[in-house]
């Protein structure tokens, strides 16, 4: 039951899917900061961050389920889990699920933000939206392919155009004055 981790509990999380790319669990700590933990394959082989990761977590795959394993839940461990799924070049997340030790605090002498579950909600936080993100790339190299040829196009038209001036100009000034008498 996640709503009553206890610290040093076990904790397994799974992820459905009737796609089989390979699934990567991510974690959201209190911060809103993501941490890959772990790219499971469709052939079950996993890849780990790190080796401190993959001494503090086991993941695998059995049929279409791929799941995560938190061996002892510390409070570096609170946050929100996701699977994260790459498909025809789409990426598709889970819903996420929080994981938060019960509070523990005493009551507070001054004013604090109120906490609900064991963590305190900032209205700030907020997760850098990936496809937006991505949006923004796009477009600004596309900016980078139309205006940079164009800008390019524009000055060697100016040149051209500074160069045929200066030759009329210099043509209309050496030509011999015929005089008729």
């Amino acid at each position: 039951d996640i709503s009553q981790l206890q610290l040093g509990q076990r904790l397994e999380l799974e992820c459905h899917t009737d796609k089989d790319s390979g699934t990567a669990w991510i974690h959201r700590d209190k911060r809103g900061t993501l941490h890959f933990i772990v790219f499971i394959s469709s052939t079950s082989r996993t890849t780990f961050r790190n080796q401190e990761t993959s001494r503090r977590f086991d993941a695998g795959k059995h049929r279409t389920v791929y799941y995560l394993e938190v061996k002892s839940f510390t409070p570096q461990d609170e946050g929100s889990y996701f699977c994260v799924m790459n498909f025809n070049q789409m990426l598709y997340f889970s819903p996420g699920q929080p994981a938060f030790l019960p509070a523990t605090t005493v009551a507070p002498t001054t004013c604090q933000p109120t906490t609900k579950g064991g963590t305190t909600e900032d209205p700030n936080l907020k997760t850098p939206d990936p496809e937006r993100r991505m949006q923004e790339d796009l477009n600004f190299f596309c900016h980078i392919f139309i205006w940079v040829p164009l800008a390019g196009a524009c000055a060697l038209l100016l040149i051209a155009l500074v160069i045929t001036l200066v030759l009329c100009r210099r043509k209309a000034h050496h030509k011999p004055c015929s005089c008729s008498s």
